[in-house]
């Protein structure tokens, strides 16, 4: 609970802080609601839209609405897809003021021991040392391949968890060996005609939990004639840190990715992970107040590409023979790719280019799963009931193979695949992995 003394802080914090010129974009047209996966699934509280969250955020500001329990629990709830941008006539930027909202929140707000203990190791004890993730996804990796996986299960052990959280344990992927993940690659050369040199932005669970689709994307560049430089300097992008009300951590973070690619010469930087490339093309407006690295963090950006992108670029799917048995796909928008890095055609044009499959578009295919980071955790009730809609509308495209192009947009649908028993009829898998599957 917020006490007074808080929320004294936290509203003068807003004062000094929240965009008020950003704030007054709003328009209040309300272009943004139909767009918002909260507002819909509360009933259309307008509380729970960005709308809504703009004008309570500008409420605290000027003193008219406490920083309370209610105005703290909408802003929690909200998903940070940032669906509700593209559809802005004003162009307002809603996830630069939620982060900014919630950053202040956490740092005037007295969190109990057990979740400043949780908070602590998380930000800075994990995810800014790759090494720790490393060390973390090897016990995952001996928990799945010595027996105590199927002892916990028999014994039903996992049935004291949550039930999403129960089911998200059954479709973890497998994951690599202490030492494979060691042995990263910090160079390799373009196996077509080289026709750029890139560096590849490898991320902290992408390259532990999902290192095989890390090879993946490294492979496909090196087929499309990109010579790929893997710094070792670099580190967690930190968008959970900016999300999670961690803004300094984030900031940190994002000053060693750009000390690691910086000098590198490359063309591009490519990133697989839609949340994590959203974040790193923010870092322009993170370290916009820093006179050292503002200009650094923009270069920076300017060479952000998804990997989708760079492909279609160099026109991949027209050099390399892609073909798989016959099946019906469809895809699975990621919110940050789509509304923040804007890509949205180049994942399509590189699936309708694999013979022997039919793509099927999704119905709101770039309506949030549910996802949303570690919201399917803290916020797991919504998050259900999001994936729930999702799978609906999945189902009825008959596809049998379900793309995507983020890791947690990934293990949402096969969560939500193995909660339809589907999991001997359908798959989830990333788009990347998918096109390596279809070289021939």
């Amino acid at each position: 609970m917020t006490t007074l003394v808080e929320q004294e802080k936290i509203q003068q914090q807003f004062k000094e802080r929240m965009n008020e010129d950003e704030l007054l974009n709003c328009m209040r047209c309300g272009f943004c609601l139909p767009t918002c996966p909260t507002y819909i699934e509360s009933g259309y509280k307008e509380s729970h839209s960005p709308r809504g969250r703009i004008a309570m955020m500008k409420a605290v500001v000027d003193g008219i609405v406490e920083p309370d329990e209610d105005f703290e629990r909408s802003l929690e709830l909200c998903l940070g897809c940032r669906a509700c941008e593209p559809v802005c006539p004003s162009g307002v930027n809603y996830g630069h003021l939620l982060e900014e909202a919630r950053d202040i929140i956490n740092q005037n707000k007295k969190h109990s021991l057990p979740v400043r203990a949780v908070r602590k190791t998380v930000f800075e004890g994990l995810f800014p040392h790759q090494n720790r993730m490393r060390n973390m996804v090897g016990l995952l990796g001996f928990y799945q391949r010595s027996g105590i996986r199927t002892l916990a299960r028999k014994t039903g052990y996992l049935g004291l968890l949550p039930d999403n959280l129960a089911t998200m344990e059954k479709v973890l992927p497998k994951v690599p060996t202490l030492k494979e993940m060691k042995n990263r690659p910090e160079h390799l050369p373009a196996i077509a005609e080289k026709v750029h040199r890139v560096a590849f932005f490898s991320g902290c669970l992408m390259d532990t939990m999902f290192m095989k689709t890390n090879d993946a994307t490294m492979k496909l560049l090196q087929l499309a004639g990109c010579e790929i430089v893997i710094p070792k300097q670099q580190t967690c992008c930190g968008a959970l840190h900016g999300h999670s009300g961690e803004k300094n951590g984030a900031k940190e973070l994002a000053k060693k990715n750009i000390a690691a690619f910086e000098d590198l010469g490359v063309d591009f930087i490519i990133t697989n992970a839609g949340g994590c490339g959203a974040f790193l093309v923010d870092y322009d407006h993170l370290l916009k107040d820093d006179p050292v690295w503002k200009e650094r963090a923009l270069a920076f950006k300017l060479k952000i590409k998804d990997i989708s992108e760079i492909l279609v670029a160099v026109s991949f799917h027209k050099k390399v023979k892609l073909e798989l048995p016959a099946q019906v796909i469809t895809y699975q928008d990621s919110c940050h790719l789509r509304n923040v890095m804007k890509t949205a055609s180049a994942p399509r044009t590189l699936l309708g280019a694999i013979k022997g499959v039919q793509f099927k578009e999704m119905k709101e295919a770039d309506r949030c799963c549910g996802s949303a980071g570690i919201y399917n955790i803290v916020e797991s009730e919504m998050s259900m009931v999001m994936l729930d809609y999702k799978m609906v509308q999945a189902k009825a495209t008959h596809a049998t193979t379900i793309v995507t192009a983020n890791p947690g947009c990934l293990l949402q649908m096969q969560l939500g695949i193995e909660r339809e028993g589907l999991s001997d009829k359908m798959r989830a898998v990333h788009i990347v992995d998918l096109l390596a599957e279809a070289v021939k």
